[in-house]
């Protein structure tokens, strides 16, 4: 990765662009390498001012040098190494990453940082895993998608295609230059330092799921195949116990975020699950607040199915395997599951996080629909909020006494273009 000048000349640059967001290149080492909290200081009013130039900071020289003053003395106070950080006018808080001396946790190091009178609140940095693993063979595609089949995906590209929707896809690094993804990125940032570069399995067949090209002859057909990707990497490929996993943490996530909801991206995949976490919650309510859709995986081994499935107006989704669906859970596809892989190749996948980005999809076609159409950008599904999501019935919502199957018969749909 780029050393600290490359770094600073990157975040004069992000400000130039009108960023909110800086010093994103903090060395993020593996999340069991070694503990770290987000310290967190309340910025003045006057650091941030929307439509105007940073000139390389965020507040005066002096208010600046304050609060690192303060950061330093926290954390000489209570024994951290200071890492890094990072400005958040979006919430008017400056987080310092901070290193936990080994033998310390980071939950009581936190909790004590926290009551200080200067801290708004201090936090450990928490892990995320991808909710879906590896593809378990490299079999070639099958021609058979599920959503083509459950959901009348042809039949649906001709009401929408998701032109001029922009998903922010949160995950790992997304191959753009694959032969069915090629022009559908029009964002790519890295959020996560100290790693290859190189393209990742999840982001990547994330990616493929929501927007993969329609008609080249090659791969598969995304659920909103005209809709354009933001590829936000705030996770990484590690291997565990012989098996490849995908990891992301606190900060690299709350970056990535950042910067969806500055780039006012319509809808949020996060195809990914962990705990609780106040600085990502506050970032997802602006984001709702904003006007974006938000939607995560479901995972059935945490409570209430994870973070951030669990925070209100969060769209949770789960594959067809859940056997007691709770409330507020949606179920799509993500069982055997053709999408792009790195190398140019396809494979199969399984996992909520396949399911997520199945809705992602869908809701990016329902965003383009409503535009000409009256109704709200809600599922329609097998129960009143969850259940087994009727794709079609979702973009329709006639009140008319027909469904998806007589509505096209009868040739009472518009025809999408090309």
């Amino acid at each position: 990765m780029r050393r600290r000048s490359g770094r600073r000349l990157g975040f004069l640059l992000c400000l130039w662009l009108g960023l909110a967001w800086a010093c994103t290149a903090g060395a993020q080492p593996p999340p069991d390498s070694r503990e770290e909290v987000l310290v967190l200081l309340r910025q003045s009013p006057a650091h941030y001012r929307p439509n105007s130039d940073y000139g390389g900071g965020y507040g005066d020289v002096l208010s600046r040098s304050s609060r690192k003053r303060l950061a330093g003395q926290i954390a000489r106070d209570h024994s951290l190494t200071i890492v890094d950080d990072w400005p958040m006018p979006l919430l008017g808080l400056d987080c310092f990453i901070m290193s936990v001396p080994a033998g310390q946790s980071a939950e009581e190091v936190a909790a004590l940082v926290s009551q200080d009178r200067n801290v708004a609140w201090s936090q450990p940095m928490h892990v995320y895993r991808a909710r879906g693993p590896a593809p378990a063979h490299s079999d070639p595609l099958f021609r058979a998608q599920p959503a083509a089949h459950a959901w009348r995906l042809a039949d649906l590209h001709q009401l929408a295609t998701g032109r001029g929707v922009v998903v922010a896809v949160i995950d790992s690094m997304v191959e753009s230059d694959h032969p069915d993804l090629i022009g559908q990125v029009i964002s790519r940032e890295d959020f996560v330092a100290g790693r290859p570069t190189a393209a990742e399995q999840h982001g990547t067949g994330v990616a493929g799921i929501i927007a993969a090209r329609a008609d080249n002859g090659l791969g598969i057909v995304g659920v909103a195949p005209h809709a354009r990707l933001m590829a936000l990497r705030a996770c990484w490929q590690v291997t565990e116990a012989g098996a490849v996993a995908t990891v992301c943490n606190s900060l690299s996530l709350a970056m990535a975020l950042h910067f969806a909801i500055d780039q006012k991206a319509q809808v949020v995949n996060l195809s990914l699950s962990g705990p609780p976490d106040p600085l990502l919650s506050k970032l997802l309510t602006i984001a709702l607040d904003r006007g974006s859709t938000v939607v995560a995986a479901f995972d059935r081994d945490l409570p209430h199915g994870g973070f951030p499935a669990s925070q209100p107006g969060v769209i949770a989704v789960s594959d067809e395997s859940l056997a007691a669906l709770p409330p507020g859970v949606y179920i799509a596809p993500g069982r055997d599951v053709p999408t792009t892989q790195p190398g140019g190749r396809w494979s199969l996948v399984n996992g909520s996080s396949y399911s997520a980005a199945h809705v992602s999809g869908l809701l990016a076609l329902l965003r383009e629909h409503r535009r000409a159409a009256e109704g709200s950008l809600s599922l329609v599904s097998a129960r009143p909020g969850g259940g087994v999501i009727d794709a079609c019935g979702t973009l329709l919502r006639s009140s008319k006494p027909c469904d998806c199957t007589c509505a096209f018969a009868r040739g009472e749909l518009s025809i999408a273009r090309p």
